[in-house]
């Protein structure tokens, strides 16, 4: 396991253990969590993990069943909401739980499923100002399908949501020169090194946007870079690449958090996308951050 002292607060003891603490869950989540899962080619790891995400999750509250159909197969997201201090239409952050055959997606989409039950743990504890709805998604990797289908029945049904947050690999870090790859132009407005965690939302969000990278990068003490994505990310379509996308197609505001795939890590869907291979005290800043921003929107 890669480890990074710089990521690790040094303003006070209390501070220091707390992210000790939240390191020590997410570890033990993807001790759970690593391993082949898809659906189909590695059907029993993949039930797994989804009956360790619902476990997880039924500690905080009812964990609801959203159950939808693909080529004749059942699938579920699996949904636990969290009450707000206001009545307002809440925030919904997701990360999908399948993996490519092959793969214990360690980075894609463990390190996300982690943090989305570290959240969940945290709000429980102390509520947000909004509402929370936390999604477990399905079959992200064979085409967004579970985020699509509940999507399009909150579309259907009339529901609003403040934000939907997408927690798409959150693990890697490679503080290396040249280590950050980019689409065409982009490598001129950003940096080089693969040492921050990318915010990409549409038009939308881009207070919510800033308002995170303020948060992440001073709270988490980890970079934050922010890409607005015009059109619903058609203009760059790797912006496009996780369940945030359903949410675009619909007109919600959506945004995707990541460490940007495959633009930085090697092992992207292959068999050594591995525990060892996270940089868990950069992950630990991303989440620490990440709930603070949750909590300044």
């Amino acid at each position: 396991m890669e480890m990074s002292s710089d990521a690790i607060p040094s303003t006070g003891n209390g501070e220091a253990a707390e992210f000790s603490l939240m390191r020590s869950a997410l570890l033990a989540h993807l001790n759970h969590i690593v391993r082949d899962r898809d659906p189909y080619l590695a059907s029993q790891g993949h039930f797994y993990v989804r009956e360790y995400v619902r476990e997880q999750l039924a500690q905080w509250g009812t964990v609801e069943t959203h159950g939808f159909a693909v080529r004749g197969n059942w699938h579920q997201n699996l949904i636990l909401n969290l009450p707000g201090q206001a009545n307002r239409p809440p925030i919904l952050i997701g990360a999908h739980y399948d993996a490519v055959p092959g793969t214990p997606g360690a980075d894609d989409n463990a390190s996300g499923v982690a943090v989305l039950l570290e959240l969940a743990r945290i709000f429980a504890a102390k509520p947000a100002r909004y509402s929370l709805r936390l999604v477990a998604f399905d079959m992200e990797e064979y085409g967004l399908f579970g985020s699509a289908a509940y999507a399009h029945e909150l579309k259907q049904q009339n529901q609003s949501l403040r934000l939907m947050i997408s927690l798409e690999m959150l693990g890697y870090c490679d503080r290396s020169p040249q280590s950050q790859h980019y689409p065409a132009f982009l490598q001129y407005l950003y940096p080089d090194r693969g040492d921050f965690i990318a915010l990409v939302g549409n038009v939308q969000t881009t207070l919510d946007l800033l308002r995170l990278q303020r948060q992440i990068r001073s709270v988490g003490k980890v970079g934050c870079e922010w890409l607005p994505a015009g059109k619903r990310g058609m203009i760059v379509p790797v912006t496009r690449s996780s369940d945030h996308a359903s949410f675009w197609d619909k007109g919600y505001p959506a945004m995707m958090i990541t460490d940007t795939a495959f633009l930085r890590n090697p092992h992207y869907h292959k068999s050594s996308d591995r525990l060892e291979t996270l940089d868990l005290d950069f992950m630990t800043g991303v989440c620490t951050g990440l709930a603070a921003g949750i909590r300044s929107l």
